[in-house]
């Protein structure tokens, strides 16, 4: 052996566990190694990173307590959202909805609304989901004591209970981009006995 070569390790590993291996080889010279080693880290600073992100998009109900409206109790704005979603798109329009779903709107509307007096006047007989006369959509709608109805959104509602994710926000601008479309009718849609092209 040369003086200025090191002398070759012996590479000894035992395994820990998950695929992890050790190295126990007593070297004095790791200088490739280490840079290995360094790379090591950063792969475990990235993964730690990930995981907070991770732990940080899973963690909104840690951020904001659980929400009890009417008997249930909501642990994070996507499950509240998802359950008056799936109610607005699976009742038949202009029904009543029973006393049990009836009870959780009006709880919705006291405590998420900006203006819940407003909104429920004289006191509310019924709710219903309607199509809205402007949007063409699907709506909750509330029927007063005086037999007047008037919308409201259950999105709107919710988020100011506890906050949507950002993909999920009423996008204040949207209602008046869709009336700025209505009655153009520019599209081409599939035509009546064109031949395309021949």
């Amino acid at each position: 052996m040369a003086d200025g070569e090191a002398a070759p390790c012996e590479k000894t590993e035992v395994e820990v566990g998950d695929g992890i291996a050790v190295d126990t080889a007593p070297c004095s010279d790791r200088a490739g190694e280490d840079s290995k080693r360094g790379r090591e880290d950063d792969e475990s600073e990235v993964n730690s990173e990930k995981r907070v992100k991770l732990s940080a998009a899973d963690g909104e109900s840690a951020a904001n307590p659980p929400v009890s409206v009417g008997p249930k109790t909501f642990t994070s704005s996507v499950a509240m959202f998802d359950y008056f979603y799936k109610l607005l798109h699976t009742w038949p329009p202009k029904v009543d909805l029973n006393k049990y779903e009836h009870m959780m709107l009006l709880e919705l509307v006291k405590k998420g609304h900006s203006e819940p007096d407003k909104k429920i006047g004289s006191g509310v007989k019924v709710f219903q989901v309607r199509f809205h006369p402007q949007y063409k959509s699907r709506c909750f709608f509330l029927v007063r004591e005086d037999e007047s109805a008037d919308d409201f959104s259950f999105r709107k509602c919710v988020d100011r209970l506890i906050p949507l994710p950002e993909n999920m926000q009423v996008q204040q601008d949207a209602n008046r981009a869709l009336q700025g479309r209505r009655g153009r009718g520019g599209g081409r849609g599939r035509g009546r006995g064109r031949s395309h092209g021949k």
